[in-house]
């Protein structure tokens, strides 16, 4: 286990590093001293880190300026970032200004928010894919993010492999865009079946780019195991066994708004196919509980709905419709000198089976965000978005000295957004964790929930 994450750990940590570099000369500034407060955000619904600088400035830093009018800051300037928890946890990167706003401006002093994100955030609005892809959809988003054409990325890339493929032409669209439309159409070829479940997510963290199905998420091994309760945590000593740290506070929110899950097709879909060259259609209303034991789910089970709505028939259980032609005869892999008759060949191929991956990815969409829990924990830069963690809280009972878990609520969750605060007084991490199933399933203690 690693080192537990006390009350001591939320005092002031070490900002090591906030160099902001000229775009004209290449002179550096750095603003560590007057550093008001850093934010820095992930999230596994954002394509980039980013990250909020509040620095004040006496006037003084640069040629008898401030660093806003010395270097000067416009936007676009490189920021070398580097700060260490309490735990001696080093993040380190590399990031580039999108956004320059003045909070404050007298004689004496200034103070400046600097919004910072990465470098690829930036190059998306100057590259658009304007050529044929062909293969997997995996591959797709290997070549988009490393290809010096493209992104041209030189950080880490963590792809999980997807079974199907996917021809599609780029038709000028961003590299963002089209990496997190080609997400809705991704099967994992390790952790799900094509036909029962489908979606990926596209993010980034501080250790790289990351491609990752939903159930890929559900799979992985917990990485911290984090309890709430009213007792102070006295440094430590109060900590129980097997746990790595006590949330300083705690949100439970059961987000099955009803209305809102039905429309989104959370549980039940129905999708209309026409097949333009033989007329031919077929109408498809998959369920969820009916794909439910072939899922990884964080807890025991999907919520269990009212049976009195359920509609009964042929094709009469859904709550929400899409409308799909069969793509057949596209984009046939193939061609080239003398390869016409392979593209024949697989003309009457489908490049995109919504029958067995659109309702699906759909349903898996709406469902992981069925449970959600919001926690503050004492800094720890070790946790990323993406990143499983156990939580546990006491289940509510007259007894006021229970210490009994809830079994409900309890379990696995994965870290949907995360901040870290960093402050000269103190510093916080919070963290959004989401997952698509009620009921507790494993142990803090383990390394792995079973599955």
């Amino acid at each position: 286990m690693s080192n537990p994450i006390i009350s001591k750990s939320a005092e002031a940590s070490n900002i090591k590093q906030l160099d902001i570099i000229s775009n004209k000369d290449d002179k550096k500034v750095s603003v560590v001293g007057g550093t008001v407060g850093l934010l820095y955000y992930e999230s596994i619904l954002q394509d980039s880190v980013r990250a909020t600088l509040t620095f004040a400035d006496a006037g003084n830093t640069i040629n008898n300026k401030t660093a806003l009018d010395g270097l000067p800051i416009v936007g676009q300037e490189k920021v070398e970032v580097k700060f260490a928890d309490n735990n001696d946890v080093e993040m380190k990167m590399t990031l580039y200004v999108n956004k320059v706003t003045p909070m404050t401006d007298d004689t004496t002093k200034s103070m400046v928010q600097l919004d910072l994100t990465s470098r690829e955030f930036i190059m998306n609005e100057k590259v658009r894919l304007n050529k044929r892809f062909d293969g997997k959809i995996s591959d797709h988003i290997q070549k988009i993010l490393t290809d010096p054409n493209y992104l041209g990325t030189k950080k880490k890339v963590d792809i999980e492999e997807t079974s199907n493929n996917y021809n599609f032409v780029g038709n000028n669209r961003k590299p963002y865009y089209a990496m997190n439309w080609l997400s809705k159409k991704a099967v994992s070829a390790k952790n799900q079946k094509q036909g029962d479940s489908a979606g990926y997510f596209f993010y980034e963290t501080n250790d790289g780019f990351f491609f990752k199905s939903i159930d890929g998420l559900l799979s992985q091994e917990k990485k911290k195991s984090i309890i709430y309760n009213q007792s102070p945590d006295s440094r430590g000593e109060n900590i129980p066994a097997g746990y790595d740290a006590k949330a300083l506070d705690y949100v439970k929110d059961n987000a099955v708004n009803v209305q809102d899950k039905l429309q989104m097709g959370a549980f039940s879909t129905r999708t209309v196919l026409f097949d333009p060259f033989n007329c031919y259609y077929e109408v498809i209303t998959p369920n969820a509980k009916e794909k439910e034991k072939s899922l990884k789910l964080g807890g025991k089970e999907l919520p269990v709905l009212n049976k009195e709505f359920n509609r009964e028939g042929n094709n009469k259980e859904f709550s929400r419709t899409q409308y799909m032609l069969l793509d057949k005869g596209t984009l046939p892999t193939g061609g080239g000198t003398g390869k016409g008759q392979e593209q024949l060949n697989k003309s009457k191929e489908e490049n995109f089976l919504p029958k067995d991956i659109l309702n699906q990815a759909i349903m898996r969409y709406g469902q992981l965000f069925s449970q959600k829990s919001t926690i503050t924990i004492a800094g720890d830069f070790s946790l990323h978005a993406g990143d499983v963690i156990f939580l546990d809280a006491p289940e509510l009972q007259t007894d006021v000295k229970n210490d009994e878990v809830n079994k409900e609520s309890g379990g696995l969750y994965i870290i949907a957004d995360l901040c870290h605060y960093i402050s000269p007084k103190e510093t916080y991490t919070k963290l959004n964790l989401v997952r698509d199933s009620f009921g507790r399933k494993g142990n803090h203690t383990s390394g792995s929930i079973p599955l």
